[in-house]
Order: C-alpha cells, then structure tokens, then sequence
C-alpha cells in the first residue's frame, strides 16, 4: 500500500500556545500525534519529547525493549515499545526538573506495513478510519466521561457537555510504566486515516470531519479544512490532524519503474 500524508496543528483561539505536536513519515507509514499538558509550557515540552523519542527509534534500529506481546506483530509491537521508551523519557525528564514535574501528554500512532495497521494510544487523541463513505473511530478514549458513557452512568450527549471530559484516566509521561493499548487493521484501497486531538473532535462531529474530508480531495486541503472549521466553532484548544490516504500499489507502475531502470 502506498500512503499520502499530511499534517497539521493550530493554537486555536483561546489557548495562549501550543501543546500538540505531531509527525508523519510517509515511507515508513507513520504517523503520530501528541497533545501535551502540563504547567509552564511543560506540556509542550512533552508532547514535543515523545515526537522526537518515536521519530529517532524508527529512523534507529529499531530493537525491541520490554515485553513482546505474542498476540501482536513484529510491527505493532515495535510501535508499543517506541511509545515505551517515549513514556520513560517523558516521566524522567519531568522528575529531573520542578519545571517540568507532572507533565504528561495523549500519544496516538499508527504505523502501515504492507497492508496492515498497527495502532496504538493513550490518553483521548484519536485516531479515525474513512471507509467507503463510513467513518469510525479506532481508539478509546482514556477519560473520566469515556469511562462513565461505557459503563451507562451518562449518554454520549451529556459527555459532550460534562465539565470533566479533559479528566484523563491514562497519560504517558505520568508514571514510569505506562503501556498502549494496541489494535491491528487490515487496510483497503481508498482507505483514509487520520489522527487528531480533542481541540479537533471536541468542536466537530463525526459526521461533519467525514463530509469535510470527503469534500477535500488531498491531505492538505483536508487539514486545512478541519482546522478552519473547528476555528469556526470557537477554536477552544490547540487542534492538530494528521490525515493519510491509502492506495493499493499497481503492478504497472512498478513494471514500468523497473523498465525506465535497465533503460538508462
């Protein structure tokens, strides 16, 4: 499969900086997004950290630390452990400076191999699949109002509203073992991907990111889209999107790159 992506993350209206961070590496089918918290711009500092540790380990070597989840594939669980070492980098440069103590931040990854997506998360920024016209959303948040709607204690409405659907219930970077939830997907052509913050889906319905992306066409045009469209609605949190499209690979197109090779 082969993926296009873009990406890209606002202030929004009311926040005085940005906390989110994100990353996308087209060739190696990456893509991650990261909304920090914190005092002192530390949830910047954080977000940024775990970015940067994700980044390295896939340019890396890319060896496997930890516990190696047999359920899983090689892929997926190198994607867990990235998130692993990126949690143990957070956690303690937050407990080596009273600047950064308690900073933390939401993680949302997913890495393509072939044909397959290996997903991975915590805390609530999302991660969505378009498919045929259908949109649905690949991780759980891991928030106080998430975990009350499970459980029939509120609706899904009433979340929307509650004064407590920023409580997290996981974060990277709060204690030293912090561990993903992880999930695999088969991926078709013309799927799209795409991550986002809370500052994105906290302001648009499903249903309206849906009919925003279908109408764009590219994964720039989509960001942009998005971004002035939660601005629109208020803009009350950094928003960040990472959108990727998915196209099967033609066995044309490499025939016909094998055949520009041996004419040179």
């Amino acid at each position: 499969m082969n993926l296009t992506a873009g990406g890209k993350t606002d202030q929004g209206l009311v926040r005085a900086n940005n906390e989110d961070n994100f990353y996308l590496d087209e060739k190696l089918g990456l893509l991650v997004v990261a909304d920090g918290m914190g005092g002192h711009a530390s949830g910047e500092v954080a977000s940024k950290l775990v970015v940067n540790v994700i980044r390295d380990y896939f340019q890396g070597p890319q060896k496997l630390v930890g516990a190696v989840n047999p359920a899983y594939s090689d892929a997926t669980n190198k994607l867990c452990c990235a998130i692993r070492l990126a949690n143990q980098a957070v956690y303690e440069a937050a407990q080596s400076s009273p600047q950064l103590k308690g900073m933390g931040t939401t993680i949302v990854a997913v890495l393509l191999t072939g044909n397959k997506l290996s997903i991975a998360h915590i805390g609530d920024s999302r991660a969505y699949l378009i498919r045929a016209d259908n949109i649905d959303q690949l991780t759980d948040d891991h928030s106080m109002v998430n975990e009350q709607v499970k459980r029939d204690i509120i609706t899904r409405e009433e979340a929307a509203k509650s004064e407590m659907r920023n409580i997290l219930t996981k974060a990277l970077g709060i204690s030293a073992d912090m561990e993903a939830d992880l999930d695999e997907l088969t991926m078709f052509d013309d799927d799209i991907l795409f991550l986002c913050s809370d500052g994105l889906n906290t302001m648009l319905s499903d249903e309206a990111m849906l009919e925003i992306i279908s109408a764009a066409g590219d994964p720039v045009a989509a960001g942009d889209a998005l971004i002035n469209a939660a601005n629109e609605r208020g803009g009350r949190d950094n928003i960040t999107v990472v959108i990727g499209y998915i196209k099967k690979k033609k066995w044309y197109s490499a025939l016909f790159k094998l055949m520009e090779f041996f004419r040179r």
